[in-house]
Parts: C-alpha cells; sequence; structure tokens
C-alpha cells in the first residue's frame, strides 16, 4: 500500500540498529519493538547509559529569520533506531553539554515531558516549555506528563498510566500504518460490513474505489495467483508494478516491476527467501514480506511534476474516540514526469528521495506547495477543462479524502488499544490521477515534522501545536468530567467521529456488572453530543489539569512567534 498504509516514504524510518543495540546491551528480556522513527542522529552524541555521558547537540538554532530558541537535547538510542524504553529502576544519567558542563535531571513536582528522537522535537519542546513543563533526558524515569517518542517498544508502554498521562503513538497502530496492516483491516472491513446492512448511512467505498489493486505476497494464495497471472499476459498488455516492503519507509527498498523480466527476477527473489527459512540461522527470524500494487502511470501533473497530498488524521483520544482531518501540503518531484524513467525518485515524491536530486537545494521550494496554491492551479488549469467545481481541491477533493481516512479509521477501530491519554498523528498520502480519481497510497505513523522549506514552516508547527491544544484540552475536559463538545482549541482540524469502539463499550458494561472491578458506580462523563458515558479516571497529582499547558483560543491563531519559543 506504516509512509507507513505503511511506514511514510517521507517520514522518517527505522533501522535494524534496533536489534543490534538489544544484542549489544545484552539484555535477557525479549522485548517487541515496532519502531516508525527518525534514525539520524542531529549532533554528536555519545551512547547513554548508566555511568555513561552523552554530548548534546548546539544550544541554539535559528528557527526564521531573526527567531533563536533552545535547541532540545535528544536521547541517542532513540536517534540511532533504539527504542524509548521505560525500563526499572530509576538510574540517574550523566548529561553534558558540548562544552562539558554537567546538565542536571530535573526534579520537584514537574509537570514533566519526555521526547525520544529529533523529529518535531524543536515544536514540541518549546510548545511544552512555553507553558512551563520541564523537559526530562532519562528514559527511564516514570513521572512524566507527556512522552512523545518516535520508536516504540512494549516497555514502554507496560508503565503507562491511563487517564494519567499522556503517550503519543497508540501501541498498536500498525494495523492503521503498515502496508500489510492498513489492506488487511480493510478487506476484512470489506468482508464484514458487505453483510450487514448501513441503511440511509453513507455509502461505503468498495476498495477497489480509492485503494490501487494489491497483493500480498507473504500470502501463498496471492502470490502465486499474481505469478500465474502475470505468466499469461503478453509484453504489450503487461502492467507496471511498484514493489513495496511493509516495514521500510523513505522509500528505502522499494523497486518497480516493468517487464516479464523483472517479474521472473522478483519471484526468484521470493524464492530465496523462503528457502533461507529452512537455514538454521534464520529459522527464528520472518523474511521481509512485500506487496505488489498496480503502478498508477496517468497522475495528474502539475507543470509536468508527479506529486501526492499528504494530510492527517488525528486520533486525538481512543476512549472515548475522538478524530479529525486536517488539510496538509502537496509534494512534487524535481524532473519531470517520466513513467519510463529508471529513476525512484522520478516515481516517489517524498523528500528522502527528492534530496538525491543534485539539483535538490535549487528546488525545494518548488517540491513542496500549499493547498491553497494547489487550489489555485486547479481552478486555473482544469476547472473548465475537466468541468470541475470551482476550488475543487478544497472541497470535493477534501471530502473524498475525509470520506477515504474515515473508512480507514472504522476499518481499526474496534482493533486498536484503547486507553485514554493514547492519541496518535498519522500522515495520509493520496494521489490524483487525470482524471480526477483519488487514490489512497498509505498511511504512516510519526509523519514528517521537518520544516525545511517555507511551506512545511507555515503548515507543520501548526499541524504539532492544534495537535496538542486539542489532545490536551479533550484529556483534560474527560478528566473533569465535562462534556467534551465544543472545542475550544479546534481550528483548522475538522471532526470525523466521536465516540466509542464496540469493545470499549463491552469493557464499560462489563465494569458496571461485575462487583470485583468497582463497589461503586463510576463517576461518568458525557461525550459530546452522542450522549455516550463512560467511567472517568480520577485526578491525580502527576497530571493535575493546573499543570496542562494552557488552550489557545481562537484569537490567537494563526500562531504567533512566542508561542515557539520558552516563555519568561
Amino acid at each position: 500500500m506504516s509512509s507507513k498504509c505503511s511506514v511514510d516514504p517521507c517520514s522518517y524510518g527505522q533501522d535494524a540498529a534496533e536489534t543490534r543495540l538489544e544484542k549489544k546491551r545484552g539484555q535477557e528480556k525479549e522485548e517487541t519493538e515496532v519502531p516508525c522513527g527518525n534514525s539520524r542522529p542531529a549532533g554528536s552524541l555519545r551512547k547513554q547509559g548508566p555511568g555513561r555521558e552523552q554530548t548534546l547537540p548546539p544550544e541554539t538554532q535559528t528557527w526564521k529569520e531573526g527567531q533563536t530558541f533552545s535547541h532540545s537535547p535528544v536521547d541517542q538510542e532513540s536517534q540511532s533506531g533504539g527504542p524509548c524504553v521505560v525500563a526499572q529502576p530509576l538510574q540517574r544519567s550523566k548529561l553534558k553539554d558540548l562544552s562539558g558542563r554537567q546538565i542536571e535531571e530535573p526534579r520537584g513536582p514537574g509537570p514533566f515531558y519526555f521526547f525520544g528522537g529529533t523529529n518535531g522535537a524543536k515544536i514540541v519542546s518549546n510548545y511544552c516549555e512555553s507553558s512551563g513543563w520541564k523537559r526530562i533526558y532519562n528514559k527511564d524515569r516514570e513521572d512524566f506528563n507527556l512522552k512523545w517518542c518516535e520508536t516504540k517498544s512494549l516497555a514502554q508502554y507496560s508503565n503507562f498510566r491511563e487517564g494519567k498521562q499522556l503517550m503519543y503513538q497508540i501501541p498498536n497502530n500498525k494495523v492503521l500504518t503498515t502496508k500489510i496492516g492498513l489492506l488487511s483491516s480493510l478487506q476484512q472491513y470489506e468482508r464484514v460490513s458487505s453483510r450487514v446492512s448501513h441503511g440511509q448511512a453513507l455509502r461505503r467505498l468498495k476498495m477497489e474505489e480509492f485503494i490501487p489493486t494489491t497483493l500480498r505476497m507473504d500470502v501463498r494464495e496471492e502470490r502465486e495467483a499474481f505469478f500465474a497471472r502475470q505468466e499469461g499476459v503478453s509484453t504489450n498488455e503487461s502492467r507496471m508494478w511498484i514493489c513495496k516492503p511493509t516495514g521500510l519507509n523513505q522509500g528505502r527498498g522499494i523497486f518497480l516491476l516493468k517487464s516479464k523480466e523483472d517479474i521472473a527476477a522478483f519471484r526468484l527473489k521470493l524464492k530465496h527467501m523462503e528457502d533461507r527459512q529452512f537455514n538454521r540461522k534464520m529459522r527464528y527470524r520472518q523474511p521481509q514480506a512485500y506487496i505488489v500494487q498496480h503502478y498508477i502511470k496517468n497522475p495528474l501533473l502539475l507543470k509536468g511534476k508527479k506529486f501526492d497530498v499528504r494530510s492527517y488524521l488525528l486520533i486525538a483520544c481512543t476512549a472515548p474516540y475522538v478524530v479529525f482531518f486536517r488539510h496538509g501540503y502537496v509534494r512534487l518531484t524535481c524532473d519531470l514526469y517520466d513513467p519510463t524513467s529508471k529513476n525512484l525518485s522520478a516515481h516517489l515524491t517524498n523528500q528522502y528521495m527528492q534530496k538525491k536530486n543534485p539539483l535538490y537545494s535549487q528546488l525545494k521550494e518548488d517540491t513542496v506547495w500549499s493547498m491553497e496554491s494547489f487550489n489555485a492551479y486547479v481552478n486555473d488549469r482544469f476547472q473548465v477543462a475537466k468541468d470541475l467545481p470551482r476550488d475543487w481541491v478544497l472541497g470535493a477533493f477534501a471530502k473524498r479524502m475525509q470520506q477515504i481516512m474515515s473508512q480507514c479509521f472504522l476499518a481499526v477501530k474496534s482493533k486498536l488499544d484503547c486507553r485514554l491519554g493514547f492519541f496518535d498523528l498519522i500522515g495520509c498520502d493520496f494521489l490524483v490521477d487525470e482524471d480526477f480519481k483519488v487514490w489512497l497510497l498509505e498511511m504512516n505513523c510519526n509523519p514528517a515534522l521537518h520544516t525545511n522549506c517555507e511551506v512545511l514552516k507555515e503548515v507543520i508547527p501548526s499541524v504539532v501545536v492544534e495537535t496538542l491544544d486539542l489532545t490536551l484540552e479533550i484529556f483534560k475536559k474527560i478528566r473533569g468530567r465535562q462534556k467534551i463538545f465544543p472545542l475550544v482549541s479546534q481550528r483548522e482540524f475538522v471532526l470525523l467521529y466521536s465516540g466509542f469502539s464496540t469493545t470499549e463499550k463491552s469493557s464499560i458494561e462489563f465494569q458496571k456488572n461485575t462487583k470485583d472491578v468497582q463497589k461503586t458506580e463510576p463517576r461518568r462523563f458525557m461525550c459530546g453530543t452522542e450522549g455516550k458515558s463512560v467511567p472517568s479516571a480520577s485526578p491525580d497529582n502527576s497530571a493535575n489539569d493546573s499543570a496542562l499547558p494552557k488552550r489557545r483560543s481562537r484569537s490567537e491563531w494563526p500562531p504567533s512567534h512566542q508561542h515557539f519559543t520558552k516563555s519568561s
């Protein structure tokens, strides 16, 4: 289809460094890693741990011309692709900056936040610090109010205190954000939905209406059907396929199948991978799973260049669900589109691939458009020619993306781990073909939050700020047993869904009817206009409401510079 349905080619990737790190540390306890994060260190670092020191990046970096702020140090293990693991017992780390001065780990009542990695670190850090939060650097500490990590491990969630702490990334979001995870979820949802009458509800889309034909190569029946189908196709009739590994991103491992020779070589590769499973050294390692997908050879072009659109799905709360859509930006290639090109950067639009172009530094501002620029271009070039309604991009296209994202969410809402405090920001990539049909390419956990061009400097900070504003406001209202809606901090995000999953409802009913769970009737809050109720977490000093950052009012939008600088 984990971008990232899979990990985003544009977002930061995972490395095999996690496995090497675990072995190097000599851990006896087995841990499952589900990484979705940046693996590139930003400064000179030494491995951190008991008795070890960590060197931090430079103290300041320029955000915009004339404006500087502290650059927050990052966790080395997260940068190298390792897990953000919460472990016992708590140990005091020795942190030093480049001048050799030791940085004391903040103590006291807090509130505290932990950030593991570099993707979006400056924006999140300045958001928290402007409201008086203190950053902690020891990943072992449990007294955090907010933890934002690029990579995930089971240990990181084992000490999570539901209703008292906020945790970025739902632990099992792979059912939505990996290529195979999303594909399987949609297929299962389609099978179940086809047997259920939806009455007058919004028409459910068929997968072929928004997902290019996709087959799993780790499923024998689908794999054999794919190769059998290719054998009976003549060279002139053969279609181009794009092959993607399910667990990688940044365009890594992707290749095109343009000819029968390419398909034969791919088939041989899969056969060798299967044979190695019988090798003693490989017996307990799962081979890299692939999907093959019809390559859309007739994309809509902007000034002759291929593009896709990054939008955002925000799951601001999972108990109950509160889900939003937001516009993002347009990503274009540096070169003119050529379907016969052997250069992957002509086919993949993500910034990681485009940076390989020798002219990228000169063209980078042209590789990212705002949605307003995209809308104006379509109005000017295609409104009459294609008989489109005016403002198609901000109207019909936006509604179609929302419809597709809503269906993807509905396909997984009964599968996701629903605990008060979990939230997730997911990057969704769409392609528009020359007939103005909208295709979902993939959905990505931990989407890229870099700001290396002017459009991204306008879009990304506002996305992160409103994400945290909404998440904190909803969290605070639930803890205070208040109605969730209306939301003061809602600005650019559009509500897609609010309510409970079937699993959550069943859990609530079970708790109500089981005397051993609670002897007293749980406190309840009303969920917006739906009138649903759920047990509320009791207030706790570890995340008291007064410690939460203040919400930005509508009049404070767009955010001014002070929202990204530490308050005095």
